[in-house]
């Protein structure tokens, strides 16, 4: 069970870098960052994650903020996981 949480801990640590990424170049490439091959394939990785958002997020929300919802929820799922593999390293250590 920890190694799944290491695991899946690990691919968000993955993601949360590539979406900070792909942000960080949004800003620094400005509108010719579609031509920039760093940038397409930092897009290429983050593409499931943006869709996945854009899908459970409610409509009213404009597309140019899913990146931010996006990491956040990236963000969301390490700390969660976080938390689990803290509590079950404990629990195997005995200390609880």
């Amino acid at each position: 069970m920890l190694t799944l949480i290491v695991v899946l801990k690990a691919l968000a640590e993955v993601a949360g870098l590539a979406l900070l990424g792909q942000g960080l170049l949004f800003l620094l490439a400005g509108a010719s960052r579609e031509q920039n091959v760093f940038y397409r394939v930092i897009q290429t990785i983050t593409a499931p994650i943006i869709r996945f958002t854009r899908l459970i997020t409610p409509r009213f929300v404009p597309d140019r903020q899913i990146g931010l919802a996006a990491f956040f929820l990236v963000a969301g799922i390490w700390l969660a996981l976080t938390i689990v593999k803290v509590r079950l390293v404990l629990e195997m250590t005995g200390q609880r």
